[in-house]
């Protein structure tokens, strides 16, 4: 049983980050691949407070939200004068630098020691009782993503997602959509990140880096861009998946090599005969 319930406890971490990218892919265009900076601030903001300070979970976490928004606020403004590749170089460049500044400023963060002894609050120590507070705070950010996806700045979105010139015809100051929905996306990934870091107990860089971002990327592919419930299919897919693999009956000398053969298989065949994802609405 605690074995499902760390699963669901996962799956509501990435739930929370697939929901929180589609809203800047999926329903904007912008192939950002710069989610894990996001999804680390918010976990290291929470670690460092806790540990160093003593806070309170949700001081931390808000504090995290802060930071993110505010991080994402300064590179925003210069990822959105972007479109198309250039946006994703220039994010790419972001996630290797807070990888960076997380693995080198040793004195805040110990390096590639991490931070241990991350407290829990006190009433979600039992695992049962952290993943309610995990769906709850999943199901509060899909409804507001829903929210945002079904309103006026939600349409915008869509229309610059398929033609931005179009849309500035009509005096549509498009990089400020562009910038706000990627300030919204990552303070829902640092939330994710402070539920992560309180949920382990421990962070250390390695969580946060770009193959972390393309995974990320991965699950709102294969859900569906532009479709929450598809970003939440997507995260409870690639959880369980390599998960279920594991009972099947592979030679032990070679199961964890077979586990990533098939696992990249069935991607590659979904892609092939889905490429919109299994709930998408749009394809990149």
């Amino acid at each position: 049983m605690e074995y499902l319930i760390h699963l669901a406890i996962l799956f509501s971490i990435y739930a929370i980050l697939g929901v929180g990218l589609n809203l800047v892919v999926g329903y904007t265009g912008l192939l950002s691949v710069t989610h894990a900076a996001f999804y680390g601030i918010g976990a290291y903001a929470t670690a460092i407070l806790s540990t160093v300070y003593d806070l309170n979970f949700f001081v931390t976490m808000l504090v995290g939200v802060v930071i993110s928004g505010v991080v994402s606020l300064l590179i925003g403004l210069v990822l959105s004068r972007f479109d198309g590749d250039y946006y994703a170089l220039a994010a790419l460049g972001f996630n290797i630098i807070v990888y960076s500044i997380f693995l080198n400023w040793q004195s805040v963060t110990r390096g590639p020691l991490g931070i241990p002894g991350i407290d829990r609050p006190d009433f979600v120590s039992a695992n049962w009782a952290f993943l309610i507070m995990s769906a709850l705070f999943l199901i509060a950010i899909y409804y507001l993503a829903q929210y945002l996806g079904k309103s006026s700045f939600g349409r915008v979105l869509k229309a610059i997602r398929e033609d931005e010139r179009a849309i500035q015809v009509f005096g549509y100051q498009t990089h400020y959509y562009k910038l706000m929905i990627f300030v919204i996306g990552a303070m829902m990934a640092a939330v994710a990140g402070s539920i992560f870091a309180a949920y382990i107990t421990f962070i250390d860089p390695s969580t946060f880096t770009l193959n972390e971002s393309i995974f990320l990327l991965a699950i709102i592919i294969l859900g569906g861009l532009a479709n929450n419930k598809g970003a939440i299919l997507g995260a409870l897919f690639l959880i369980l998946l390599p998960e279920m693999l594991r009972f099947v009956g592979f030679p032990t000398d070679i199961a964890a090599q077979m586990r990533q053969v098939v696992y990249g298989l069935l991607l590659v065949f979904l892609m092939l005969y889905r490429p919109q994802g299994l709930m998408g609405e749009y394809e990149l």
